[in-house]
């Protein structure tokens, strides 16, 4: 069986149609969050990341205020953070690993949430089946209150 590493939602590969805006499904994202599997080891990581990050244009003598704008990221390309995962990457190369998108988020806060709860309910810190090594997150409540209370 050929693998390939594309990105995963909802079992389908994750490909927004260009040029990628913040709609994708309708609905304007922000970022998401995501389990990226090591097809031979079974070891996972759990992490978020934003499609766009700002860039801000410094003053010029026709610009006389600095300009916010936003650039897409390197989220396509992206395999995580986590320092021994990307090392095993670079020895193994990317085809074993699985990259699956768990939740698209309308905000930062809400990928901050989702990461921070899937950390925790996966107990990511308790075992050695993830790369994970540290939970941070700080989270206001005004960022999530749209979310629905899960009720399980």
């Amino acid at each position: 069986m050929e693998w390939n590493n594309d990105w995963i939602y909802q079992g389908l590969k994750f490909n927004p149609a260009p040029p990628f805006t913040f709609e994708i499904y309708g609905d304007k994202w922000y970022g998401f969050v995501y389990c990226i599997t090591n097809r031979a080891t079974a070891k996972k990581y759990i992490g978020k990341k934003f499609f766009w990050s700002k860039k801000t244009l410094q003053k010029t003598k026709t610009r006389k205020r600095r300009k916010i704008t936003y650039v897409e990221s390197d989220w396509k390309e992206y395999f995580g953070s986590n320092r021994v995962l990307n090392e095993e990457r670079e020895v193994a190369g990317n085809d074993i690993y699985h990259r699956e998108i768990l939740h698209l988020c309308k905000t930062k806060g809400e990928c901050a949430y989702y990461e921070a709860k899937e950390q925790f309910e996966r107990e990511v810190l308790l075992t050695d089946e993830y790369y994970n090594g540290i939970i941070s997150c700080k989270i206001g409540g005004q960022s999530i209150k749209g979310l629905k209370k899960d009720n399980g």
